[in-house]
């Protein structure tokens, strides 16, 4: 629970207020969301624009270019994303869908890209944002090579309905799962966005054998068919991997 009797916790409460789909917030609404007074919420925005951390704009608030820079300054996510960006070029090359590199954040996959182009499918990911694990392809295979406390964490958890398609007994998810683990892949059938179909791999480190990351294609149900880019999708998890290990990253 966010701690708001702190300067810094007054400000982290309302950085994170922005949802994916904010661009600016006015005054009311932070004050809402924060459950902050006017006073702090005003007193907070302004030192916040002075690092640049918010701009201020005739309608409200919005997060600022500050924040970008501090995010591509985290040196694990760079490092890797640094390292998979030729490896997710080239899958989208051969197959001009939709590529995306994700992580595991508690119950959660965080986007670190993602590379659509013009034929690009509508999926509610977005580079940065978040998706629940249980209803995408790259947070089942993320998920898979969980340990089995996460997994009961998530399986045991409220499982999000985002689409009639969803699949919310924990069961058939364990099965999932436990599938990804056999086959390499996973896949999502218009769980998290009706129209579109996916295949993800994990990206695992062959020296530890743990898994760092996932790649996975998307496409819409018109014309993209998951299984027969498993193996694209696979080679391109394996070689990341391979090349992150060299690396020692």
């Amino acid at each position: 629970m966010q701690d708001h009797d702190t300067v810094l916790g007054k400000a982290l409460a309302i950085l994170r207020a922005f949802g994916p789909a904010d661009s600016v917030l006015p005054l009311a609404e932070l004050v809402r969301r924060t459950d902050l007074t006017k006073g702090s919420v005003h007193r907070v925005a302004g030192d916040l624009v002075h690092y640049r951390l918010l701009d201020k704009t005739d309608r409200g608030y919005r997060l600022s270019g500050g924040l970008f820079e501090l995010g591509l300054r985290a040196a694990v996510e760079r490092t890797l994303l640094e390292t998979a960006m030729p490896f997710l070029q080239d899958l989208y090359e051969r197959t001009h869908e939709t590529v995306h590199l994700g992580v595991r954040e508690g119950h959660e996959v965080v986007y670190l890209a993602k590379i659509g182009g013009h034929r690009q499918a509508k999926a509610p990911s977005r580079t940065g944002g978040r998706m629940p694990m249980h209803c995408t392809a790259i947070g089942k295979v993320l998920l898979s090579h969980a340990g089995e406390k996460e997994q009961v964490a998530v399986l045991s958890g409220p499982l999000e309905r985002r689409t009639p398609h969803t699949i919310v007994a924990p069961g058939i998810l364990r099965a999932q799962l436990s599938k990804a683990v056999e086959t390499g892949v996973a896949y999502e059938w218009e769980e998290s966005a009706l129209g579109l179909v996916c295949v993800a791999a994990p990206v695992l480190r062959p020296d530890e054998s743990r898994v760092v990351a996932a790649i996975s294609l998307a496409g819409p149900t018109t014309r993209f068919r998951p299984e027969s880019h498993a193996n694209a999708v696979r080679a391109a998890a394996a070689a990341l991997g391979s090349t992150l290990a060299r690396r020692g990253g």
